[in-house]
């Protein structure tokens, strides 16, 4: 396909796909161990939080229906 070589305003932009930037990004500082325990204990809370709070939910998520039922009977007898 070919292209136009006509000069269009704002040539720039359509030439920007091949522009390819000189300035480079600072180098990054290395976290301090300060940092690096932070980061690890947050991380280890959420995940204690996460596991925590399915352990306690768990029995409200089980299936046993063992409990008594005296709701039901005590309403069809009232009939």
């Amino acid at each position: 396909m070919f292209r136009r070589r006509e000069p269009v305003p704002f040539a720039f932009l359509a030439e920007a796909d091949r522009f390819r930037s000189n300035v480079t990004p600072p180098p990054r500082e290395r976290a301090s161990f300060g940092q690096l325990a932070g980061r690890w204990l947050l991380g280890l809370t959420i995940v204690a939080a996460l596991v925590g709070s399915l352990v306690i939910g768990m029995p409200a998520l089980s299936l046993d229906h063992s409990g008594p039922q005296s709701s039901q009977s005590q309403a069809s007898d009232d009939r």
